[in-house]
């Protein structure tokens, strides 16, 4: 019979590896903010968010915080490289000076906090215990955050009745994730795990559920673009060949002025 240890450290590597691609799924994103040289409405909030998380799970991970975490220092650690590259792609190419130093702005702030914590907890909690709990506290928090942060998205889809800013691969990855951890928590009970992983399925579900309810109406929002790009076009070209015309009708009446009279 598989033990629970043995059920609990699959369900572990199946969240490390769903979690990679979660980390990942933000890419075609960002391949369209490269396409395009501009950010659009996108939203630097889940990136930053989730650099929060990755950053204080990877703490918590640490041998002198949470003993036997290794895997939570892999991925958390991987998680930190890849969001910092998204974020840093977010900064080349937002057109908005503002909106670049606020980002900068919050990644220091995320930084300085990190290192705070990691000291305050060195010295002043002198046990295993103790320091999980403080900086498991404070991972829940983050976490939820990070869960919480595509609301702001979700409010952008309800106002425009369009999901082109809400990829559909980041939401799935997400339900996938909390899922998989939820359940790898509820085998030995690990509060810290399951209440935002918990909250993290129901955030991703909302978020399906409003891509199926919005998806037809952004097909025809784009359709509806690109029929107006092209009326545009034609616009444009019909004027272009109509000043055309008019300029050789112009230049043929110097050839009639200068036609010899005739002699009587």
């Amino acid at each position: 019979m598989v033990s629970p240890d043995a059920v609990r450290t699959a369900l572990g590597v199946c969240g490390n590896v769903i979690s990679f691609f979660l980390f990942l799924s933000p890419v075609p994103t960002f391949i369209q903010i490269w396409k395009k040289k501009s950010v659009g409405q996108f939203s630097p909030v889940p990136y930053l968010a989730t650099l929060m998380n990755c950053l204080v799970w990877t703490l918590y991970g640490l041998p002198m915080v949470h003993p036997n975490s290794m895997l939570v220092i892999t991925i958390n650690g991987i998680g930190i490289v890849i969001e910092l590259v998204y974020i840093i792609i977010f900064l080349i190419y937002t057109n908005e000076k503002k909106k670049r130093l606020q980002v900068l702005g919050v990644v220091l702030a995320e930084v300085i906090f990190v290192a705070l914590l990691t000291v305050l907890v060195l010295t002043t909690a002198h046990t295993y215990t103790l320091r999980s709990t403080i900086v498991g506290s404070v991972c829940l928090v983050f976490n939820i955050m990070m869960y919480a942060s595509p609301l702001t998205v979700m409010k952008l889809v309800i106002k425009t009745k369009s999901v082109e800013y809400m990829p559909f691969t980041l939401s799935l990855a997400s339900f996938a994730n909390g899922v998989i951890w939820t359940s790898y928590a509820s085998i030995h009970f690990d509060p810290f795990i399951v209440v935002p992983n918990g909250l993290g399925t129901l955030s991703a579900v909302l978020q399906l559920v409003l891509y199926a309810a919005f998806y037809k109406s952004t097909q025809r929002q784009i359709a509806e673009r690109k029929a107006q790009i092209g009326l545009s076009e034609i616009v444009v070209n019909g004027g272009s060949l109509s000043n055309k015309a008019t300029s050789g009708g112009d230049a043929t009446t110097p050839v009639s002025q200068t036609t010899p009279p005739h002699k009587k």
